[in-house]
């Protein structure tokens, strides 16, 4: 099997962006992928787009506007791991030795396609009676307190860490640090999670250039990053009740990701996480084995979590600082790992930082754990 490289990254500004469409977000996230490695973009033999909300052959229409047209082009709906699974698709591609060069993009406009709470699809019994993403997540903070002891202070300060983080990353969509006392007195959302404790609505684009060992060491390309593994698992069908603190789905895609890059968790020196709500970070840290169960909100307290603590997670801010265009966030995980691994992320840099971790989960469907969880390991 081939080894396959990140060689180059690129993405917009996350936020809100009412004078521009998806493909204009897009094009500018590949366009700067392009530049970044360095290459001819003839070199470039097919290309995968992530998104939720674009429509009909979003991926081609960008295409066309930055002059690859023609090339074989996937567009990927996955939920939230949308982009993620883009990567996956051209790392595969890779592998499978039929391409040597691959783009893998994601991109959404959530603030002309979507507004309110998220909610599981329409023929979920849960939602039928009205429950939605906070809802569902809010039910799972309480039942780690429950479980665990956890306290409200200790879920806000998960927020606090990563609007502090996010300040640090001019791509990010927030740009103010937050306090502790603002997370909780922000607006209540679904008891116990407040406003800051919720990832926005937010537009923009990433973009990755991978490529073959092959094709790395004939482009003479020296800032690429390996990538180790690249894991994909849909939720099991759901028999009797599921934990509500801790997530399956999330740590059997771990194992695998674990298993297939040939090393453990104790490894990974920082990890960039699907944190779309403060206890999501929790559950997501706790089932990837970074943290032990039940103790991630009291490390995060210790500072053990900060960039300069003893396992950094979410340097880029996460989605709750960094912002959440859905098909876009698997990718811009990716981007912050090659940018850290690079050592090139300014002021947010983690100190010798070698092995980084992205997961992203997505989506609900009704009998099943979860819709779809993605882990990538790269190495430098």
């Amino acid at each position: 099997m081939e080894d396959v490289y990140v060689i180059g990254v690129g993405m917009t500004k996350f936020g809100k962006h009412p004078d521009r469409t998806a493909v204009d977000l897009g094009a500018e996230a590949v366009l700067e992928a392009i530049k970044d490695a360095e290459i001819d973009p003839r070199r470039i033999e097919a290309a995968y787009c992530g998104h939720v909300f674009g429509g009909m052959v979003t991926g081609q229409k960008v295409l066309a506007q930055v002059g690859l047209a023609g090339i074989p082009l996937t567009n990927v709906e996955n939920a939230c791991s949308s982009g993620a699974t883009a990567i996956r698709e051209g790392y595969l591609a890779i592998r499978a030795r039929e391409h040597d060069v691959v783009l893998a993009f994601g991109l959404e406009h959530l603030t002309t396609r979507f507004r309110g709470a998220l909610t599981p699809g329409e023929d979920d019994l849960e939602a039928a009676v009205g429950l939605t993403m906070p809802g569902i997540y809010a039910m799972r903070a309480r039942r780690h307190m429950e479980e665990f002891g956890t306290t409200r202070e200790e879920l806000a300060l998960i927020a606090v860490k990563n609007k502090r983080n996010a300040s640090l990353n001019p791509y990010a969509q927030f740009q103010n640090p937050v306090t502790l006392e603002e997370v909780l007195n922000s607006r209540l959302i679904a008891d116990p999670l407040r406003l800051y404790d919720c990832s926005p609505v937010s537009d923009g684009a990433a973009a990755v250039i991978l490529a073959s060992g092959w094709a790395v060491a004939k482009l003479s390309s020296r800032r690429a990053v390996r990538i180790a593994a690249a894991a994909l698992r849909t939720g099991t069908v759901e028999v009797g009740l599921p934990s509500m603190a801790f997530e399956e789905l999330t740590h059997r895609t771990a194992q695998d990701a674990y298993e297939r890059a040939g090393i453990g968790p104790e490894d990974v020196d920082f990890a960039e996480v699907h944190d779309c709500f403060s206890i999501a970070e929790v559950l997501r840290v706790e089932g990837l084995g970074l943290y032990p169960v039940g103790e991630y909100p009291k490390r995060v307290a210790r500072g053990e979590a900060d960039i300069n603590g003893r396992l950094p997670i979410n340097p880029s801010g996460g989605l709750l600082g960094k912002g959440h265009p859905l098909g876009a966030t698997g990718v811009a995980q990716v981007v912050e790992l090659v940018r850290q691994l690079r050592g090139e992320a300014g002021d947010r840099q983690i100190a010798r930082a070698k092995v980084g971790l992205a997961h992203c989960r997505g989506g609900k469907a009704a009998g099943i754990e979860g819709a779809a969880c993605t882990v990538i390991i790269a190495t430098r």
